[in-house]
């Protein structure tokens, strides 16, 4: 019994003790937020906000848009040679009006296929924009 009342108590020293240093540890940043910090470029443009508010079912015209701002951005870095962050993260202006004048009266399937030829051209630009944007230290 006596044993018994003596490993009860250790438990509750034990459990006391790491009570006490938790807070330590909690104040580390672990719990993950919505909130995007970027080390290269911080003050990119924010999305737009009709592709924030998207319906989910809806949310290939999103991925588009996106398609389209990456390979224009990764083809704008190797036409011009420069990797400053207004050329590398401009506004979205420009994929939005490819996106409304050629793609968005489109099906799903074609949107779809839009996406893949974006990402195949994107896809081609990426090393020569890596290489310019390394040497500029903005990758």
């Amino acid at each position: 019994m006596r044993v018994t009342r003596f490993r009860l108590a250790l438990a509750a020293l034990a459990l006391g003790l790491s009570l006490t240093f938790t807070p330590a540890f909690a104040e580390r940043d672990l719990v993950p937020t919505l909130e995007r910090r970027f080390d290269v470029c911080p003050d990119r443009p924010a999305e737009l906000s009709w592709m924030q508010e998207i319906p989910l079912r809806q949310a290939y015209q999103r991925v588009l848009v996106q398609d389209i701002y990456r390979a224009q951005n990764l083809e704008r870095i190797v036409e011009t040679g420069s990797c400053d962050c207004e050329i590398r993260f401009p506004s979205w202006d420009d994929a939005e009006a490819m996106f409304r004048e050629v793609h968005a009266s489109g099906e799903r399937w074609e949107m779809l296929q839009a996406s893949d030829a974006y990402n195949r051209r994107a896809n081609a630009a990426r090393p020569a924009a890596k290489a310019i944007c390394e040497a500029a230290g903005n990758w």
